[in-house]
């Protein structure tokens, strides 16, 4: 009888852990299909939209800036990076924890 108990939760605890990791997917996607309708957009609307960056970097060998969007929620730092090509427009883009 423990044994078909042990059995049961554990397959209940699987199944939550695949829905959670679902939603996270899911959220990401839509995140990822947000950010790219601001490729080729300039660099002007982007800052209408999320205001002026927290940070700016530039990396060596590069031409392009990197506007560094951050925000913390529920303890998790989002953090979304747009690269922007010498003709201010936003050429890429990266994602991380912004879900």
């Amino acid at each position: 009888m423990k044994f078909v108990f042990l059995v049961i939760f554990y397959l209940l605890l699987l199944s939550s852990c695949q829905s959670v990791s679902k939603k996270i997917n899911e959220k990401i996607s839509e995140e990822e299909t947000q950010l790219s309708k601001w490729l080729e957009k300039k660099e002007d609307e982007l800052k209408v939209k999320f205001g002026d960056p927290d940070r700016v970097e530039l990396k060596e060998g590069s031409k392009n800036k990197y506007y560094v969007y951050t925000k913390e929620k529920l303890k998790i730092k989002c953090e979304r990076i747009f690269e922007i090509n010498p003709k201010n427009r936003v050429v890429g883009f990266t994602s991380k924890n912004c879900f």
